[in-house]
């Protein structure tokens, strides 16, 4: 048993940790991680309420997880459940009272909600006990529900939840809902630069940029694992590649309608203004703030060069769009930067971008079929993108497939 010393400790830790994530999802995902730590439990979910729904944005499961290959997550999920008396998330969020079962399959019958077995049917996974809190601000205003699954001893063996746990989750859940709200601020004013974006580029929607940004945090993690790297560097670049993903074309907010709307193929010279739409992004960051402004500037400026030096905009002043000394091409303009001259965060988001446009319907094209967008990712390795992050992204297909999932189109869009 923990000491109260080593509790509070833990406590005050998470409060620091989660006050310095500014991103909605990686939040989700860090409050959810340490919960289940802090309480010692094999699985958990993480819902967000938005009106009368609950969505399930992170689900963790270890017993489950240790049967997936090295590297993959089951992150996201496609659940939603109603705020009402139907089932135990959706009566804590209902009633904002938490509940700690010692056994789901053991609830008394005169209980108001009841526990779904469908999960543990489809994976041959024994859900016993739960504790179950509300994310409650503040304000008062229940933004989500946090479901922990199945506490164990150190021998394994799975015991209900104990009365410290509960103490604890409630300052977990109380830090949490505001740290939730904060987020959701963020990700809001994020957002809304885009739709202004989507005034007048029909392409830049809300789910396209939520996808770009969850496939480049996806292949981010993938290629850190690769290189050995974790711990909290690797978690800061995730929050920051992520906000900085949703802003790769925000630049388009000054390329002209007659451009952008367009339905036909570009003229050369309108080929070259719209290419301009990197720079102008790059432009909305001049005064390097933070980390998040650098990086910003860095993903709108870099995502479309080409590894072999082909892309654009290449090396070139933001303040007078002439080359740089020493890059100037016989043609007088500037030399793409090529290999490693490409920053990172820009050859990440350009596999997630193309993937992500040749995956969905546009204006102009309807979806490729999976297997035809595979090939033509395969085709450009080496040439427009870096062949080591492709090899990652290949490896990671069944996890961008459920971030697709998580962040449909609706069902006008395009039209």
């Amino acid at each position: 048993m923990k000491s109260y010393n080593d509790t509070l400790q833990q406590l005050l830790k998470f409060g620091l940790d989660i006050s310095q994530i500014k991103d909605i999802d990686l939040l989700l995902e860090k409050i959810l991680s340490e919960a289940r730590s802090f309480t010692g439990c094999d699985a958990g979910t993480i819902y967000v309420k938005e009106g009368s729904w609950l969505y399930a944005r992170y689900s963790q499961n270890d017993t489950v997880h240790s049967q997936l290959a090295p590297h993959r997550t089951s992150v996201y999920t496609n659940i939603t459940i109603p705020v009402d008396n139907s089932s135990i998330a959706g009566y804590v969020a209902a009633t904002g009272h938490m509940l700690n079962i010692p056994d789901v399959y053991q609830l008394d019958g005169s209980a108001p909600y009841s526990f779904n077995r469908s999960f543990d049917a489809l994976t041959s996974y024994r859900t016993v006990s739960q504790l179950v809190f509300p994310l409650t601000s503040m304000r008062g205003e229940t933004v989500g529900v946090l479901q922990l699954i199945n506490a164990k001893q150190p021998d394994n063996s799975v015991v209900p939840f104990q009365g410290d746990d509960e103490s604890g989750i409630h300052y977990f859940a109380v830090t949490a809902a505001n740290a939730i709200e904060r987020a959701k601020m963020t990700r809001e004013i994020i957002l809304r630069m885009n739709r202004m974006a989507e005034l007048r580029d029909p392409k830049e929607t809300g789910p396209h940029v939520n996808r770009v940004a969850a496939y480049a945090v996806a292949l981010f993690e993938g290629w850190a694992a690769r290189k050995g790297l974790g711990g909290d560097e690797v978690d800061r670049t995730r929050d920051i590649l992520r906000m900085a993903a949703m802003l790769h074309d925000v630049g388009k907010v000054a390329i002209s309608d007659t451009i952008l709307k367009k339905p036909g193929r570009f003229t050369p010279d309108e080929y070259e203004l719209m290419k301009l739409h990197t720079v102008h992004g790059a432009r909305l960051f001049p005064d390097l703030y933070s980390e998040l402004d650098e990086a910003a500037a860095t993903v709108a400026l870099n995502h479309h060069e080409h590894w072999d030096g082909n892309g654009y905009p290449g090396h070139i002043s933001l303040a007078t769009l002439k080359p740089l000394p020493g890059y100037e091409q016989p043609d007088g303009t500037a030399r793409g930067k090529k290999g490693e001259e490409i920053p990172l965060f820009g050859r990440i988001v350009a596999i997630a971008d193309v993937y992500d446009a040749l995956s969905n319907r546009r204006c102009y094209k309807e979806a490729w079929d999976e297997a035809a967008v595979l090939e033509e990712l395969k085709k450009d390795s080496g040439t427009v993108f870096d062949p080591e992050l492709m090899e990652v992204f290949l490896e990671s297909v069944d996890t961008m497939r459920q971030i697709a999932a998580q962040f449909p189109d609706p069902p006008d869009a395009h039209n």
